[in-house]
């Protein structure tokens, strides 16, 4: 193809067709910015909670269940998934608190799921959890955010022999734990 006098020449409907040469960026920048800002954000990145929440309290999550070690997985993961998913600061003390979240754990029970045909001993379970959560403005006695039934469940597999055997159920309650939380922060800031 021939350039002339700066221009280009492109096939346009079938046949070539000069092009006057002209420079395009400005208008490109422009069109970028104007496609980055269009008002897209990120699931789980909405806040709707009240502007004056800056610090929220986590006691530790009550038990009314026989699994003595859940309610202290529960509360770490809350407080780690608030602390890095959003730009509130976790205190310990409540009184310095602008929203207090509490937390407890209403049910907990665990089954076999496969049993091993040989031995005849389970070599899979599954740990179904029951929440609680309810997040309260401190100075006004405010609920901002309250969820009676949550329902978490998590599989884990129990070694069959005796020699190679480790606890499997710890491990699946921190996995349990960490969804929970994810589930937990994500219903309050989008107040779902």
């Amino acid at each position: 193809m021939k350039r002339d006098g700066g221009g280009k020449w492109l096939l346009a409907s079938g046949r070539l067709r000069r092009f006057p040469a002209t420079d395009h960026w400005p208008l490109a920048t422009l069109i970028l910015l104007a496609l980055t800002g269009c008002g897209y954000h990120t699931a789980g990145h909405a806040d709707l909670l009240p502007k004056e929440i800056h610090t929220i309290a986590i006691p530790a999550f009550t038990n009314t269940t026989t699994r003595y070690k859940l309610p202290d997985f529960l509360t770490r993961a809350v407080t780690r998934e608030l602390i890095t998913r959003t730009r509130y600061r976790v205190v310990q003390d409540q009184n310095q608190a602008d929203a207090i979240l509490r937390g407890g754990v209403k049910n907990f029970w665990s089954y076999p799921t496969i049993f091993d045909p040989t031995s005849g001993r389970a070599s899979a379970a599954q740990v179904n959890v029951s929440l609680a959560v309810t997040l309260t403005q401190r100075a006004t006695g405010k609920v901002l955010f309250t969820k009676p039934n949550l329902d978490f469940h998590e599989r884990y597999e129990i070694s069959v022999n005796e020699e190679a055997y480790f606890e499997e159920s710890d491990v699946a309650l921190d996995r349990l734990s960490r969804d929970a939380a994810r589930a937990v922060v994500s219903a309050i800031l989008e107040n779902f």
